[in-house]
């Protein structure tokens, strides 16, 4: 393969400090971002640093989860380490949410990063590659967010959960080869909001709830950096307006239904768009029936 047909990376090479400093806070914060070594882990990691937090990355490759991690600590001048896991495998997700819980002494913020892809049309659609759809974007997702939980509560602080979920979790793909995809992150919809409702006992009666990092809204900046390559993903809450107030959002509500929202206008039956434009009733005429 040349130079010039090589993919461009996932990560446009920008100036991270510059772009991120200063827009929100999150000082004193632990982070423990798995799949954070991806294009969109590399960019939500650097944003949490820079606001202050300390930061796990957790990657399939020690060194490279590394090599970010030392390049995040020397930029953001916080705590930064990265760390090995496999998230098939939930004795490899458990040993590395207790090694971040180690070297952060807490996890107060779990942004699950992971997801993958494998492009097959409905009729060669193979087993094993479904299998392994599912097991990275939703099985990984619920024993990431039991382990990061039993830690939470655990600390009796409570905590935040972020599943990073995608457009797809709600419209389907026409054309592609995308029914694997879409399950799991419709799937992922559904676990969130599961995760969401159970009372959790802990002191303090400190819930675990699925939402964005504690006094933060992450900026439309760092859905900029990546949403050149990933068209039509969805950060969700970390791509919320910085101006606004989310510190209670729960991360379900992006998948609740619209009832009670107006309708816009590709919501409208597919005949409304050729009805007469409507004119005013005319008077009845006298003694006719109202």
């Amino acid at each position: 393969m040349t130079t010039k047909d090589a993919p461009a990376p996932i990560t446009p090479k920008l100036d991270f400090a510059a772009e991120l400093t200063g827009l929100f806070d999150l000082s004193g914060k632990t982070a423990f971002v798995p799949g954070g070594t991806g294009g969109l882990g590399e960019a939500i990691a650097w944003g949490l640093g820079l606001a202050g937090a300390s930061v796990v990355i957790a990657g399939r490759e020690r060194g490279k989860a590394e090599r970010l991690a030392g390049a995040i600590e020397a930029g953001a001048k916080v705590a930064v380490a990265g760390v090995a896991i496999e998230v098939t495998d939930t004795g490899s997700i458990e040993a590395a949410t207790a090694e971040a819980h180690e070297r952060l002494g807490r996890i107060d913020i779990l942004v699950n990063c992971v997801g993958i892809q494998i492009e097959e049309p409905l009729l060669e659609v193979r087993e094993a590659s479904f299998d392994r759809v599912y097991a990275v974007n939703l099985k990984s997702a619920m024993f990431l967010a039991q382990a990061a939980a039993k830690r939470q509560v655990a600390a009796g602080a409570g905590g935040r959960q972020i599943h990073l979920l995608s457009v797809r979790s709600q419209l389907a793909l026409r054309g592609k080869g995308y029914s694997a995809y879409c399950t799991t992150k419709g799937g992922l919809v559904m676990l969130v909001r599961q995760y969401t409702n159970p009372k959790l006992p802990q002191p303090g009666d400190a819930g675990v709830s699925a939402g964005p990092p504690p006094d933060a809204a992450a900026p439309l900046k760092i859905r900029r950096i990546v949403r050149s390559n990933i068209r039509g993903f969805k950060l969700g809450a970390l791509a919320a307006p910085a101006r606004r107030n989310i510190r209670g959002f729960k991360l379900g509500a992006l998948a609740a239904s619209r009832r009670g929202a107006p309708r816009r206008a590709t919501d409208r039956p597919p005949d409304a768009s050729r009805s007469a434009p409507s004119r005013s009733p005319a008077a009845p005429s006298p003694g006719a029936r109202r």
